[in-house]
């Protein structure tokens, strides 16, 4: 049975990973270029508008369980013969928690909020609100999506060792 969960666990973390990297790949090749292309005003209004609904029940449980399921998955692991393999998984727990969920909290979401409660004046500040916003925050997105991808790799790896009886 600590088999079965383990695994469970493992592929969970594994599909909740690397959804969220690809969430923020898309928006850092995609998603931010679109809106870059659009009028400032705009690019605010339909940011605020995603940033609303991407706190939402699905999001927010992949985001916050990903580093949980893997961590589970590693402490499991340890208690089998196969205990090396636990190693890479509570290491994809860390680098998720702080490339992704540490980045999140200390920079992407001030920058939302600030981005929410700014009031442009006219096309200019508008302009210049988005520029300043959309530079930063795309290249911290970037590195969630880089520190997502680090930690689906780990898991990767953790399951390869497994597999071959680590």
């Amino acid at each position: 049975m600590t088999y079965l969960v383990a695994a469970v666990l493992a592929a969970v973390s594994m599909l909740m990973t690397a959804g969220m990297a690809g969430t923020f790949f898309g928006f850092s090749v995609g998603v931010m270029p679109g809106l870059n292309a659009a009028p400032a005003s705009s690019a605010i209004d339909a940011m605020n508008a995603v940033n609303a609904k991407i706190q939402n029940p699905v999001f927010l449980a992949a985001f916050v369980l990903a580093p949980v399921a893997a961590a589970g998955a590693g402490a499991l692991l340890l208690t089998t013969p196969h205990s090396g393999a636990a190693w890479p998984f509570f290491a994809a727990a860390a680098v998720y928690t702080v490339g992704v969920i540490v980045a999140t909290a200390a920079v992407n979401v001030p920058m939302n909020n600030a981005l929410a409660a700014a009031v442009p004046g006219d096309l200019a500040e508008a302009a210049r609100i988005w520029s300043d916003y959309s530079a930063r925050w795309t290249t911290w997105n970037t590195g969630r999506a880089v520190a997502g991808a680090v930690s689906l790799l780990l898991m990767g790896y953790g399951a390869y060792r497994w597999g071959r009886g680590s």
